[in-house]
């Protein structure tokens, strides 16, 4: 099969930093503040140190992108992906395919990419916004 998520990667991060991640994507959305029309996929270390974001008007192509930099960058995928709409089940396939371990939504994710977490051991965070937000699948990995 296809590699998972490295469910075995010790990895948990603070409500704070989490929180503190759509801000760090939208101040490197160019395009969307003077569009505000763009989807934007942003990758993070595990201490919350930006990487890379990519935008598109579709959010699977904003993930693609992403996820592809850092593929033919030969560098091993970040944990934590974070995507500026709804979390569907392709954007949480792709992420499980890359080996994110966190992968977070400031809107709500679909059934199947829940279902999909819990099988492969994502971490799967929506309506990440303000200080709140929703941990659907593997809560342990977020610190409250």
């Amino acid at each position: 099969g296809a590699p998972l998520p490295d469910a075995s990667r010790d990895l948990t991060i603070s409500a704070a930093l989490l929180t503190s991640l759509p801000g760090a994507l939208r101040i490197r959305q160019s395009v969307f503040s003077s569009t505000g029309g763009l989807h934007a996929a942003g990758l993070f270390e595990a201490d919350g140190t930006f990487l890379l974001a990519r935008e598109d008007v579709g959010r699977h192509n904003a993930t693609d992108k992403a996820v592809g930099a850092i593929l033919r960058s030969r560098r091993e995928c970040p944990p934590i992906l974070l995507v500026s709409g709804r979390l569907g089940f392709e954007i949480a396939q792709k992420a499980a395919l890359a080996g994110v371990t966190i992968v977070a939504a400031v809107s709500a994710p679909t059934s199947l990419a829940v279902d999909l977490a819990e099988e492969t051991g994502l971490t799967l965070v929506g309506f990440l916004r303000g200080e709140r937000f929703n941990v659907y699948t593997h809560p342990e990995r977020i610190a409250r």
